[in-house]
């Protein structure tokens, strides 16, 4: 039995609201990510900081499933849901995504540098969102692309990469196209993270239920990684006495659960273009307030992340007429 997600539609106040909600989940990634990365540096492995966020994360939910009489009814559904097959079990691999990219990043960066990479990503991440929200991925409804939604991606394109300059770091883009094209996969996968997230919190009929599965999944297969990594001699340095060192689970939890949450009413598209421009935002407030070392904010950075929120309203207009225009045909198909 495979489920479908039911998407709701919504007013432009609603909608203005949820693509709020998609900025600050963003803002959380950009948060996050530098936390992660201070606490990387701090034990001196990057997959051991996201095994811990990723660990905290799940503590996290587990014991809100304890705690909340809601939160903890969904979670209790979640083998009934599972044995009745009511989303392919494959979509359970969205989890799996989440420590993907933590391993692309690792392996990606030091090859190509974070600009380039945040570049490539996020193209990924566009073209591989457009293409769940046309085809309809996980039951929803399926969304026209447009010359408006096409030109909003493109102009996000322009303005990652305007934002973050790459050509300032002097890479060879030549030599050095098969990291780029597995961090194009990664953001193209980003989009089924999201879609497949939404689909198991309609199925699990919770959020809470939905985002602890994810990190549960995420957790095991970063676990089992750095089981190898130690049994390699892989040394990790002391962990940090400062909590906020590991609040970075936290944040991911929320960004996970806002997520699920918003997809289902605005599509993979809209949902992660405006996250993409929150993570700008953020870094941006990240660099400006608290500068990490060679860090740089110029006019293009801000110029670019401008650009970018301008092409995610763009094509937020667009995909909102999209949602009631396929909500319309819907409805006259029911009747």
């Amino acid at each position: 039995m495979t489920s479908r997600t039911t998407v709701s539609p919504v007013r432009t106040g609603g909608t203005f609201f949820l693509i709020m909600l998609s900025v600050v989940s963003g803002l959380l990634l950009s948060i996050q990510s530098r936390i992660n990365g201070a606490l990387a540096s701090q034990l001196g492995d990057p997959i051991a900081a996201s095994t811990f966020s990723f660990g905290i994360g799940m503590i996290a939910l587990i014991l809100t499933a304890l705690l909340a009489p809601n939160a903890r009814r969904s979670v209790r559904r979640v083998p009934a849901v599972l044995r009745e097959r009511r989303f392919p079990r494959w979509y359970l691999a969205a989890g799996a995504v989440g420590a993907l990219i933590v391993f692309s990043q690792s392996a990606t960066v030091p090859l190509i540098g974070v600009a380039l990479f945040t570049v490539c990503l996020v193209t990924g991440q566009s073209i591989g969102s457009m293409v769940m929200d046309r085809v309809g991925f996980g039951g929803a409804v399926p969304r026209k692309i447009n010359l408006m939604r096409v030109i909003g991606v493109v102009l996000t394109i322009v303005g990652v990469v305007w934002a973050v300059n790459p050509g300032a770091a002097g890479t060879d883009i030549s030599g050095e196209l098969l990291p780029m094209g597995f961090a194009i996969v990664v953001g193209m996968l980003m989009g089924f993270q999201g879609a497949a997230n939404g689909a198991q919190s309609a199925a699990y009929g919770s959020v809470v239920a939905a985002t602890l599965v994810n990190f549960v999944v995420g957790f095991v297969v970063l676990a089992a990684v750095m089981v190898v990594r130690l049994s390699q001699g892989t040394v990790l340095e002391h962990l940090p006495t400062e909590p906020w060192y590991y609040i970075g689970g936290l944040l991911g939890c929320i960004f996970v659960g806002l997520t699920a949450t918003v997809i289902k009413h605005l599509g993979v598209l809209i949902t992660s273009l405006a996250a993409v421009g929150g993570q700008l935002v953020g870094s941006l407030v990240l660099d400006i307030v608290v500068p990490a070392a060679g860090s740089h904010v110029s006019a293009a950075t801000v110029l670019g992340t401008t650009l970018t929120l301008v092409a995610v309203a763009l094509a937020s207009v667009s995909g909102a007429r999209g949602t009631t225009a396929a909500m319309e045909t819907r409805q006259k198909i029911h009747r």
